[in-house]
């Protein structure tokens, strides 16, 4: 381009004049590179829509599901990603899919992304938690540079659309809240396949939602705002749109496809050979101020039928899984349900062992035996703290006896318990951190896990963290973690002496007689558990006395 060109206004510094390129009209060659990808041969291998557990940030193993957060697991678990198995079984046979859970096949980026050419696909769904936030948008950015159109779910992105969205170019949709209907909404619209819908998924989405219609234009075209449950980017605009009903039967919902999924490659602490989640309910009735379970789900229970759950249950066991976890909200949260289960599983003679979780307050000794006669041998307790006055602000509504009689009763019906605790909510000391400790020692405890408090977005700690200034200065999504550090300052309890506190916490209750035998155990009950044993027991003891005295 010449100094003559009209193309270009000049700018005058003195005695110089220089051309001003942001008036310069470059060839934009965007349109032609898309449409070049998107036209470009596509292979007998390739799909409508990748679905995705993304690599994750250091190689080691990650907890990231739906409606639970993100963490690095201590426990050495790989947790079954049964959510992007359920939305597959929605979206399958009308749309060719593939999930790919790189962290349980231990999968870098390099094969990941040689994986997103080889699939080519035309929608990417990512899980997305805070602590993986970047690293899980690198995958939308791979993927929408191949053209494929970005999708993202999950508690971290639900109750902040447009601060991803804004803040992440590269992604273009975020699934508000429950996002099985959703995706199946969003792809029926952009491929025009409204009129090809199976009646089982036509009912599925018009029996929910009775104002349900169509988001179409007078011409035909799709008007992305009558998608309810989407947010999206319409120019510069953010724009989200009503929120979409919650399916009011889960047993409407199909049989999620496991089969799709490397459930041999899922791993969980002294179970010998694979394991799977299935899901028995979705909300919970209690309080917690910490729990991000609500952002999605809220405090509205739906429960499957215990005949639905032991479909699934032989589905299972026909593909060779005989170890399951009861993956709700609150397991216990309804005692027919529970109670009708047991018995059908009893009867039937499935001879399945499964684990599950609970509260003190929601179980009785009858309820327990027939867990334990039915198969359970876990159930892991969120027990948070030995402070009443912590517990009383958590809104956790417990107290030490309930859970020394629920603990109690779990023991005489051959169950374990794993008890988890939480250091650091509001109201916490440094008094009251070692009062839990003498207490978790206390109890009938098989493990006990030490977590530091997280102020997950849309959880009522968050907002009283943000309203309190207790955020660390220049804090980052990544930093809000359960494990690897704190964004937590309290007038009376720094970032530092928190994670101290987890610390010592873990190592006060593991350097005992009875829980080292526990570890012993472990190791010795199955090869494949020697490194959670190892994590479980070391890992979480690399602490610095010098940098944290105590």
């Amino acid at each position: 381009m010449s100094n003559d060109s009209p193309e270009v206004r000049h700018v005058n510094l003195g005695s110089y004049r220089v051309p001003d390129l942001k008036m310069a009209k470059f060839p934009n060659a965007d349109e032609i590179i898309r449409e070049g990808i998107l036209s470009a041969p596509r292979s007998a291998d390739a799909v409508d829509i990748l679905l995705v557990n993304p690599p994750t940030p250091d190689g080691a193993l990650w907890i990231r599901t739906q409606h639970r957060v993100g963490r690095r697991t201590r426990e050495n678990m790989v947790w079954p990603q049964v959510s992007l198995a359920q939305m597959a079984a929605l979206l399958h046979p009308t749309y060719k899919l593939k999930i790919i859970d790189a962290n349980a096949e231990r999968m870098g980026w390099k094969e990941f992304s040689r994986l997103i050419d080889h699939y080519q696909p035309r929608y990417y769904m990512t899980q997305v938690t805070a602590p993986t936030l970047e690293n899980d948008m690198y995958g939308t950015f791979l993927a929408r540079a191949r053209g494929a159109k970005t999708i993202a779910f999950g508690t971290h992105v639900t109750p902040i659309p447009v601060e991803t969205l804004r803040a992440f170019p590269s992604l273009d949709f975020v699934l508000v809240g429950e996002p099985d209907l959703t995706i199946r909404d969003l792809l029926d619209h952009l491929e025009g396949k409204l009129n090809d819908r199976l009646p089982v998924i036509q009912k599925l989405i018009a029996e929910h939602d009775p104002a349900y219609r169509p988001a179409l234009n007078e011409d035909g075209t799709v008007n992305l705002h009558g998608i309810k449950g989407l947010a999206w980017r319409q120019g510069d605009e953010i724009v989200v749109n009503a929120t979409r009903p919650f399916i009011k039967n889960l047993d409407d919902l199909p049989i999620p496809m496991h089969e799709l999924l490397p459930f041999k490659k899922y791993l969980m602490p002294s179970i010998k050979g694979p394991f799977t989640f299935i899901v028995t309910s979705r909300g919970c009735t209690a309080g917690c101020i910490f729990c991000i379970k609500h952002v999605n789900y809220q405090y509205n229970i739906r429960l499957r039928s215990p005949e639905k759950i032991m479909e699934e249950l032989w589905v299972l066991k026909k593909l060779g899984i005989n170890n399951v976890n009861m993956y709700a909200d609150l397991f216990t949260v309804n005692r027919e349900q529970v109670v009708n289960l047991c018995r059908m599983m009893i009867d039937q003679d499935i001879r399945i062992k499964w684990t599950c979780n609970s509260r003190v307050d929601y179980v009785d000794e009858e309820m327990l035996q027939l867990m334990g006669k039915a198969g359970c041998w876990y159930i892991a307790w969120g027990l948070e703290s030995g402070n009443e006055q912590v517990l009383h602000h958590a809104r956790k509504g417990i107290d030490p006896e309930k859970t020394r009689r629920a603990l109690r009763w779990a023991k005489q019906a051959g169950i374990n318990n794993w008890g988890y605790f939480i250091i650091g909510l509001p109201t916490e000391t440094e008094e009251s951190i070692q009062q839990t400790i003498a207490y978790a020692k206390s109890l009938p405890l098989d493990i006990a896990l030490f977590h530091v408090a997280a102020p997950y977005p849309g959880t009522p700690f968050f907002f009283e963290v943000v309203r309190n200034g207790w955020f660390r200065p220049g804090t980052r999504w990544e930093q809000v973690d359960m494990d690897q550090g704190t964004v937590l300052d309290y007038p009376n309890l720094s970032a530092e002496r928190l994670l101290y506190w987890q610390k010592r916490a873990f190592r006060e209750w593991a350097f005992r007689p009875g829980p080292m035998f526990t570890y012993v155990k472990m190791l010795f009950s199955d090869p494949s558990t020697f490194k959670s044993a190892l994590d479980v027991g070391l890992q979480t003891l690399k602490w610095q006395r010098s940098k944290n005295p105590g």
